[in-house]
């Protein structure tokens, strides 16, 4: 198992992922769309993302979005997507995504890395909750769709 950062060369790889992980949080398909998305992402620089491969084929990925601290005048990365294949779940590749972008994340000197998942993922917040991840007790988040 290899995680390395992602590229345009890797956009069909990742763009597949993109689109099952979509299609897990009840999204229409559109692979068409998913690829122009990443497309955007990458030529723009404005997110990181990382794949993780078994044997030259993409099994997962991590994307990153970056922000800032006023308060601490640092970086911060939004870990915004992870995703694993159903065939390469329990298996250490999760993990491996998320060791990758804290790397990245202490690389960059930020101060942090932020997350956030559904309620219901049980299995999501029992890997984030064995790496270290606290859920917020001092804010609550509010968010306003648009």
């Amino acid at each position: 198992m290899e995680v390395t950062l992602a590229g345009l060369e890797n956009l069909e790889e990742v763009a597949e992922l993109f689109d099952m992980y979509r299609v897990f949080y009840n999204q229409t398909s559109n692979l068409e769309a998913a690829r122009h998305f990443l497309q955007e992402r990458l030529q723009a620089k404005d997110s990181t993302i990382f794949i993780a491969r078994d044997r030259d084929c993409g099994v997962g990925f991590t994307q990153l979005y970056p922000s800032f601290s006023s308060v601490s005048m640092k970086p911060i990365w939004i870990l915004n997507d992870l995703f694993v294949k159903q065939s390469h779940r329990q298996q250490g590749v999760g993990k491996l995504l998320l060791g990758a972008a804290e790397n990245y994340a202490r690389e960059t000197g930020a101060v942090r890395i932020i997350l956030a998942t559904q309620i219901s993922n049980m299995a999501a917040q029992a890997l984030y909750e064995s790496l270290g991840y606290n859920k917020d007790r001092e804010f609550y988040h509010y968010a306003m769709q648009l």
